[in-house]
């Protein structure tokens, strides 16, 4: 293999986004996102990052699908001397939300991958679909390139039985596949590894509980370099409060509202992944207008914001119990990147953990990583900035010979 560029592809069911970079040096060469897939006005927004930060040139044109969209994409890059069909570009890398059990590391899509991706739709209906329909597209405009899944779930995979497995039945759960596979792998794997670079330790050596809190939000125990919890399920609507998903409900709620309230299961569904969380608790998802309603004393706002902080240091003292040492809580994500005040709150009152902010430190915006705690602070307090891109990039790269 001569090439060291890779396209990192995270198709969604109507969305595209993109990223072309140069592996020498992990550069990016540039960025792109195609939304609105199918609607009467879709839009193509491509900055090009190399040479120089040149203009963004933006489409507003219709895209009838999936392959216009990735067509669009090619000329875009094209224009920029970054075309699909120079030998400089090794593998399409693709973001796949649910490997299930088999897919435990990236691996080289081919029709035995593509139908076990699709096997896994029923447990993830809303992601995998789109996913396929990605990589179909990409391969159809280059089937002689290497193209590479790279799983949300394929980190989790390391969790013991005792922690992958619900009490339930178990001829039932093996049947059905039903089990934690828990999401956000990408990040949660490069966040875990970047955070015991910044204590200057072999990720070996090191015990973190990592919080990816965005409009999505997981935690993770990983005790060195290997996951041994996630908060996220069987699907991504188990653990913490997110913007528009409960998080952990009492599963006799389901019922409830389906003989009490005559809901369909469609309905429960819709209700707890979109109309709950932040969104359903004050009507608001977006934590800088949370924290805004808060400043001008909206009691509705405080309270979400106090249920949200709840669950989160439940998970850290969790997760402190499954670690037993913890070296480092890493924050990251748009809310844990950005958020001084959920840092402060998470850890507050946690101080026998040796958990502490220092609230200067905390307040400072930077993007790059670093530490939040207090010298004496016997626990490491990290804000680090994910980059699933470049993870899945990486991962990408390796298998196919790069490194």
């Amino acid at each position: 293999m001569t090439g060291t560029r890779i396209l990192v592809l995270n198709s969604g069911s109507s969305s595209v986004k993109y990223q072309l970079l140069d592996m020498r040096d992990n550069a990016r060469l540039a960025v792109g996102l195609v939304e609105r897939i199918g609607e009467e006005t879709s839009r193509l927004k491509h900055t090009p990052l190399h040479p120089g930060d040149a203009a963004a040139r933006e489409q507003n044109r219709p895209i009838a699908d999936h392959e216009e969209a990735l067509k669009a994409v090619a000329a875009e890059l094209a224009q920029d001397g970054l075309g699909l069909d120079s030998p400089e570009l090794a593998a399409i890398g693709h973001r796949v939300v649910h490997g299930g059990k088999r897919f435990t590391e990236p691996t080289v899509i081919d029709d035995a991958v593509l139908a076990e991706i699709e096997r896994l739709i029923p447990v993830a209906p809303l992601h995998n679909p789109a996913n396929l329909t990605g990589i179909r597209t990409a391969m159809a405009l280059r089937p002689d390139l290497p193209q590479v899944a790279v799983f949300d779930t394929a980190f989790h995979t390391t969790m013991p039985e005792s922690a992958a497995r619900y009490a339930i039945d178990v001829k039932t759960a093996d049947e059905h596949r039903v089990r934690r596979y828990g999401f956000h792998g990408t990040s949660h794997a490069y966040v875990s590894r970047k955070t015991a670079e910044l204590l200057g330790k072999d990720p070996s050596e090191v015990n973190v509980i990592v919080l990816h809190l965005g409009n999505g939000a997981s935690a993770s125990a990983v005790r060195g370099g290997v996951c041994v919890d996630t908060s996220m399920g069987l699907t991504p609507l188990e653990g913490l409060v997110m913007g528009t998903r409960s998080g952990d409900i009492d599963p006799a709620v389901i019922f409830h509202l389906m003989r009490v309230g005559n809901m369909s299961a469609d309905d429960v569904d819709v209700l707890l992944n979109k109309k709950s969380g932040l969104i359903g608790l004050c009507g608001d998802n977006d934590m800088r207008e949370i924290r805004r309603r808060i400043d001008e004393g909206d009691q509705e706002a405080a309270l979400a914001f106090d249920i949200y902080i709840h669950r989160l240091k439940k998970y850290i003292g969790a997760y402190y119990a499954v670690l037993g040492r913890v070296d480092a809580v890493a924050f990251t994500a748009g809310v844990g990147e950005n958020a001084a005040p959920v840092r402060e709150a998470a850890v507050a009152g946690l101080e026998e953990l040796g958990l502490a902010v220092d609230g200067e430190l905390n307040s400072v915006r930077s993007d790059e990583a670093r530490i939040v705690s207090p010298e004496y602070a016997r626990v490491a307090v990290a804000v680090v900035p994910t980059d699933e891109e470049l993870e899945i990039a990486q991962q990408t790269y390796a298998l196919v010979g790069g490194a």
